[in-house]
């Protein structure tokens, strides 16, 4: 089985995962949790931070910066990086989650590919990623979810719960505005099971456990 859970930050994703989880191991389910972002996962930080010693100080840090916009507002390098990045997906989507499934395991993921779209329309809104060739790839590799949940709260909602946690790359409140206007979209699009993450933490996964 495999499930995935999405939805802007502050709507609750980490803590149905924690149920999730513990609901499959109290019956003795072998579980697999992963968390993926295109551009962020194991193996592209690797990448960045190795780049990053070799290049001294001509690279930014992680995170929001001036510099760091600066060089990624660049077309070439906005390709690279997208490239990189979606082959990176292919691997983790196509080969990685189809072992677990193979090998009989349940894997819970946290955003899942729709989520990492959403990411590069807002990083990149000029390079429309989903009409590449190699973003309808990994699409094609992707397993498709035996069920996939969309947590939604008000915006409101998520900047009051996003101020009282620690986020350590927070979105703007412009973009976050933004991603949540794409997951409204989406939400009509993608067969998400859509679930209102606005009531207590009880009903929000006794919603999702009906669909499991």
């Amino acid at each position: 089985m495999l499930i995935t859970l999405s939805g802007i930050d502050g709507a609750g994703k980490t803590t149905q995962l924690e149920l999730l989880q513990n609901y499959f191991a109290d019956m003795q389910h072998n579980t697999v949790f992963l968390w993926t972002r295109g551009g962020y996962t194991p193996g592209i930080n690797w990448l960045k931070n190795f780049s990053r010693r070799l290049a001294g100080n001509k690279l930014p840090a992680s995170g929001h910066s001036t510099k760091r916009e600066q060089i990624l507002g660049k077309g070439w390098v906005q390709k690279v990086w997208l490239t990189v990045a979606i082959i990176d997906l292919m691997w983790i989507y196509g080969i990685q989650i189809r072992l677990w499934l193979n090998q009989g395991k349940i894997v819970i993921c946290d955003r899942y590919l729709w989520d990492t779209l959403i990411d590069f329309q807002i990083m990149f809104p000029d390079n429309s990623t989903e009409k590449w060739n190699l973003w309808r790839i990994v699409v094609w590799l992707t397993p498709k979810p035996s069920v996939q949940f969309l947590l939604m709260i008000p915006l409101e909602l998520s900047e009051k719960r996003c101020r009282q946690k620690y986020e350590p790359f927070p979105d703007t409140p412009e973009r976050r505005s933004q991603r949540y206007a794409l997951y409204q979209d989406a939400a009509n699009r993608y067969q998400w099971k859509v679930i209102d993450s606005t009531r207590p933490v009880e009903a929000v996964f006794a919603s999702i456990r009906k669909f499991i």
